[in-house]
């Protein structure tokens, strides 16, 4: 059998990451057999979709690698074929038109509450003769078509995930509707209509979805048989789930894949752990592999049955390897855009990337390199209230003019900044440590931070350390008087 896989999403919101993991799925299970990956934008609704959300969809998808090999395919365009496979359903009597008004509904819908009956459509209109029809129509009424669904049918399938699955017609709902009501003969055809018939005339071999479809699949096969078509095979995979095992959703915060985009997570990182996030490698195969290794060794015998619950930690430490492995030319230039963002000066770039360098290690995502990075970008650095107490100590003072007067006569460089540390050592009497905590807090304003000497370096490239340690020097003698008074 040739593969043919689709990734279907609506455009009615964001590239969601439940959709990317299907999209995921689909992709390595196309690239596993050298087989075709099929984009279909599903935009039936037109009350909802907005083309801002087809470019995200597209954009996320090419941002996580995922090309596809077909479309893309839009529904809106396809109304014709839709209405065509109706007409066909019609004159076989396999579908007809109903003609209950939303207040008729409404009432069925209350009784059967009333009597603790699960909601249903009766089928009320399935047998309508044509002076029935006749009086609707001259009342005005405008017709939906509803799909005929016998409930003493069982239909069973043998799912890629779940194993052998069965349902009966009487748990579908009653008739499912498959047209809206229109002015026209047949009106605005629905979901699960439009996706077989696409399915069948893209020839989809295996349809790979969310476990959330799972009910869509017994209606759907029913049509697959009303319209002649073989089966594909089905497989659902299981849902993203949040700490507390209920299924992601927008009250989760976020779960965009544009916002993970913003906040500094890598294609790679989300791609890896999206496809984690209910398949297991085999034995053997690290946690950190590329897409493509993925689809070497992608199997549904090894996706699993239960919900998948998001780990942020996992995925920030996944994001971490990647960045810390990173050439630093490239991530030189995932950095810019967040620099830039936050108004920070990116015209020296080789500065720059002596700085990504030394924020290398430090970082789990791009975006914490601006607020690391800050003291190196700004006049005016500010002092922690920790900084400004070590300022404040007894001889830090002393040593800080040693070090600026040593600072005045010499270029710093690598080979002499100990040297110039060393002077303030001398100066002031103290131990080398007292030294290196006065000077990391007068020139990143804090306690905590990158390397200290490559930070200097960097700072007196762009002559910002000079007037930084006269700034805390004011500091500290604020406290202790005249510098040499020790």
């Amino acid at each position: 059998m040739s593969v043919r896989v689709r990734i279907a999403p609506s455009p009615t919101g964001k590239l969601h990451i439940g959709t990317a993991r299907t999209a995921i799925f689909n992709w390595l299970f196309a690239r596993h057999h050298q087989g075709t990956f099929v984009l279909r934008i599903e935009d039936t609704d037109l009350e909802r979709s907005r083309p801002e959300y087809t470019e995200n969809i597209m954009e996320g998808l090419t941002w996580l690698g995922l090309t596809w090999d077909e479309g893309p395919v839009y529904q809106t365009q396809r109304m014709d074929l839709y209405r065509q496979k109706i007409q066909e359903l019609l004159d076989k009597g396999l579908v007809y038109r109903a003609y209950d008004t939303p207040e008729e509904l409404d009432a069925m819908r209350e009784a059967q509450k009333a009597n603790n009956e699960a909601p249903r459509y009766d089928n009320r209109h399935r047998h309508l003769t044509p002076e029935q029809r006749a009086a609707f129509e001259a009342e005005g009424r405008k017709p939906v078509i509803r799909f005929r669904i016998e409930d003493d049918r069982e239909i069973s399938w043998t799912d890629l995930v779940r194993g052998t699955v069965t349902w009966k017609g009487r748990d579908l709902g009653g008739d499912m509707v498959i047209a809206r009501a229109a002015e026209g003969d047949i009106g605005q055809p629905l979901y699960n209509f439009v996706v077989v018939v696409d399915d069948i005339d893209m020839q989809i071999s295996h349809i790979i979805r969310g476990e959330d479809h799972i009910g869509n699949t017994p209606k759907q096969i029913l049509l697959y048989e009303a319209l002649g078509a073989a089966l594909p095979l089905f497989g659902h995979t299981p849902l993203i789930l949040n700490t507390a095992g209920a299924k992601l959703s927008k009250r989760d915060g976020v779960t965009s894949i544009s916002d993970f985009q913003k906040m500094g997570y890598t294609p790679e990182a989300i791609a890896n752990y999206m496809t984690l996030l209910g398949w297991s490698p085999p034995e053997g195969m690290a946690e950190i592999f590329s897409i493509e290794e993925a689809a070497a060794n992608f199997g549904f015998e090894r996706v699993n049955k239960a919900g998948a619950k998001f780990d942020w930690d996992k995925l920030n430490w996944l994001n971490s390897q990647y960045l810390h492995a990173m050439p630093i030319d490239r991530l030189t230039d995932l950095l810019i855009p967040y620099w830039e963002a936050a108004g920070c000066e990116v015209s020296d770039r080789p500065w720059l990337e002596q700085l990504t360098a030394l924020l290398a290690p430090s970082l789990v995502r791009l975006e914490d390199a601006v607020a690391m990075s800050r003291y190196l970008f700004v006049a005016d650095v500010g002092f922690t209230e920790e900084a400004t107490t070590q300022l404040q100590q007894e001889k830090v003072a002393t040593a800080l003019g040693g070090i600026i007067e040593a600072l005045e006569t010499v270029s710093l460089t690598e080979t002499n900044v100990q040297d110039v540390i060393q002077a303030g050592v001398k100066a002031a009497g103290v131990k080398k440590g007292v030294v290196m905590r006065s000077l990391r807090a007068a020139l990143t304003g804090d306690m905590h931070g990158p390397d200290l000497v490559q930070s200097w370096l960097l700072l007196n490239q762009h002559k910002m350390d000079l007037p930084r340690l006269k700034q805390a020097l004011a500091v500290s003698q604020g406290s202790h008087g005249n510098p040499q008074g020790g």
